[in-house]
């Protein structure tokens, strides 16, 4: 399996456990959030697929769009589950596709961009897309638990 192709299945697994846990929920938890503030469900989901696009475009694009409040309120203006799982689906799609299809010299590039992630390869972005990712699993665990409900393991 050429380099490439293991990144591109890590990102691949990545999804997959992140939608394993969203199964806990339905459209009618997109709302829910603990307190006022917090992301509800769907904005955790859309934050999730925003932040996916932001590591793509910052390694492999026009570099770091920094404009972090800006991303909160596209993130937070989603409502809906449904609207957030595609959004994730597309971001993911086209990672894996920027990913899987780059060479190993374009993986190893140091990404242009140095305000994150200085001096580190391109292809180091997939560590960081499944770890927030993760994080955004996790939260998401403790919302189904606020709900009652019993999170799905991801890992059956």
């Amino acid at each position: 399996m050429s380099h490439a192709e293991r990144l591109a299945a890590d990102l691949a697994m990545s999804v997959k456990l992140f939608k394993k846990t969203l199964e806990t929920f339905d459209e009618d938890d997109s709302g829910f959030a603990p307190q006022p503030g917090l992301f509800t469900v769907a904005g955790h989901v859309a934050h999730a697929a925003g932040t996916v696009d932001w590591f793509v475009d910052g390694a492999f694009g026009e570099g770091w769009d920094m404009d972090f409040e800006g991303h909160l309120q596209e993130a937070r203006a989603t409502t809906s589950l449904a609207d957030g799982m595609t959004w994730l689906d597309h971001a993911y799609e086209r990672a894996i596709e920027v990913i899987g299809s780059a060479s190993d010299d374009e993986l190893n590039v140091p990404i242009g961009d140095p305000r994150i992630m200085a001096g580190q390869p391109c292809g180091a972005i997939v560590n960081g897309i499944a770890d927030h990712t993760a994080h955004h699993r996790g939260a998401l665990t403790v919302y189904a638990r606020l709900l009652g409900k019993v999170p799905v393991m991801p890992y059956a």
